[in-house]
């Protein structure tokens, strides 16, 4: 079974082109080093009258953009090899600081495949 790094974020849709630009960039670096998909998704339908919404959960201000974001490995230990590279790739050195978002109102987390179809 797959193994998934999931991330929700806000971005503040001002800064969505640069972000989607980085984006892009990194996830060349991620796909090159062996990750299966990388994908980054802008919330587009959100306002669920059921559960909690996205935007309610992060916090979201009416300027800010709700991204859903992934990377899929073979496994946990596919996961650990792929981004050993990636942090260890020129490309990636410095992104942290400069990324066009709050990165401390990220939410990331490793997740195990329990169904894959």
């Amino acid at each position: 079974m797959s193994y998934v790094d999931g991330f929700v974020l806000v971005v503040p849709k001002k800064n969505l082109a640069t972000y989607k630009s980085i984006a892009r960039k990194a996830g060349k670096v991620w796909r090159e080093h062996g990750a299966l998909e990388y994908r980054e998704c802008v919330g587009d339908d959100l306002k669920n009258k059921f559960g909690l919404p996205f935007p309610k959960l992060i916090k979201a201000k009416p300027n800010e953009a709700v991204l859903f974001s992934y990377i899929v490995y073979k496994s946990r230990a596919h996961r650990g090899k792929v981004n050993a590279k990636v942090m260890a790739d020129p490309r990636t050195q410095g992104s942290m600081e400069s990324m066009p978002f709050d990165i401390k109102r990220m939410a990331f987390g490793g997740f195990e495949t329990l169904v894959q179809l």
